[in-house]
């Protein structure tokens, strides 16, 4: 950590530059004797990627930043500020900090956290941004978060942790095993040292195999921002043995999209042929796999078993797209192209045979418009496209 970096002039010459070609930048050198180029320009890019998904740290003076890698694997403010709201008490401790982001959000709800970090340079880093942004209930540890666990003689009222996925590990299916720390060969050690432990997963990561790897899951939080997963939150609980809670949520701006259901809970869907209304679920309801439950407890039609598209008569409230339907069709192209003159829709496949763009290569069909193409196995196993637009 070069604290140069931190001296006003430099400070405002990030400042002025961020909008500037790095490289052009970097060819014209450092102004400054003690601090480099490259230093500079490594400020600027990752600085320019705090300014959605870090607006806090980007709005305060003084930040030092690290690489824009870093910032591209922290969590996000949004899904850092959720985090802090399924916890409280008093000691708290992230084995995995990195960059800060949840032990600053985490430091609001309780009264004391540590943050151990295995990277030295990262410490400083968070250690000096935590002062910045008036944190001063937060402890800052190098080393090990695993290995510290075991030397000291604390007892957490939570333990939280973000374990990454080894570079050797090949394929995207993979197991907790395959992380670092490895949770399930540590979990006799974190339960001897806090009854709550809160696990921040891959959006990938198989939910049911999780499940089975962890002892004592309580809920499971599927975040979705813009309809694109970002996180599943594991809670583990000591000695609990009763029904896992799964809680989808999908944040957008202009709405916070929720639904929860109990996993051991048998539920049947109902099924009909589309009705007047289309309904697409979001993101994090698809990765929960709460194909049968939503239609259960909405009292909403399924299309098809695999389709997970619902319909119904008349117009509700849904955890995702609402579309009213203009046609329902057989596929066929002749009659697509008579019914979209303009060749251009938005088009997606639900349980469909063809992809979206063999679909497009077929009927050379454009990308836009205001009409929506979902192709799709109606509940007699026939293909049909439905023609809508958006509600």
């Amino acid at each position: 950590m070069n604290k140069k970096i931190l001296h006003k002039d430099v400070q405002n010459f990030i400042n002025s530059n961020l909008k500037s070609d790095i490289t052009k930048l970097i060819l014209k050198g450092s102004p400054f004797s003690k601090v480099s180029i490259q230093e500079i320009a490594e400020q600027i890019v990752a600085k320019n990627k705090c300014e959605k998904k870090l607006p806090t740290w980007f709005s305060s003076k003084n930040i030092y930043y690290p690489s824009k890698l870093t910032i591209e694997q922290t969590s996000s403010e949004l899904t850092a500020n959720y985090k802090s709201k399924l916890v409280s008490g008093n000691s708290f401790i992230d084995i995995t900090g990195g960059f800060g982001v949840d032990s600053y959000y985490f430091s609001q709800k309780m009264t004391l956290v540590t943050h151990c970090e295995i990277d030295k340079k990262l410490t400083q880093i968070v250690s000096h941004n935590l002062a910045q942004l008036n944190i001063n209930n937060t402890t800052t540890i190098i080393g090990d978060g695993i290995e510290y666990l075991k030397s000291c003689n604390l007892k957490f009222d939570w333990i939280y942790t973000d374990p990454s996925r080894r570079s050797d590990t090949k394929g995207r299916v993979f197991l907790l095993e395959d992380c670092l720390p490895n949770i399930p060969k540590n979990l006799g050690l974190l339960f001897k040292k806090t009854d709550n432990i809160l696990l921040k997963l891959s959006p990938i990561l198989d939910i049911s195999s999780a499940i089975s790897e962890l002892k004592f899951v309580k809920e499971i939080h599927v975040v979705a921002v813009k309809n694109e997963v970002k996180e599943l939150l594991f809670i583990l609980e000591k000695n609990y043995s009763k029904t896992v809670q799964i809680c989808t949520i999908n944040m957008n701006k202009e709405s916070i999209q929720k639904f929860n259901f109990n996993l051991s809970k048998t539920q049947d869907a109902t099924y009909s042929d589309p009705k007047k209304y289309l309904y697409e679920p979001n993101s994090a309801i698809l990765k929960s796999g709460a194909f049968q439950q939503i239609s259960a407890a909405l009292k909403i039609d399924k299309l098809h078993r695999h389709s997970h598209l619902y319909t119904s008569l008349n117009l509700m409230d849904f955890p995702g797209r609402r579309f009213e339907i203009q046609h329902c069709i057989p596929y066929d192209k002749k009659q697509l192209k008579k019914l979209i003159p303009s060749k251009k829709a938005n088009i997606t496949t639900r349980n469909f045979s063809e992809t979206v763009s063999q679909i497009r290569k077929k009927t050379n069909f454009k990308d836009g418009g205001n009409q929506y193409l979902f192709f799709t196995t109606d509940m007699n196993n026939r293909h049909m496209v439905l023609i809508c637009l958006k509600v």
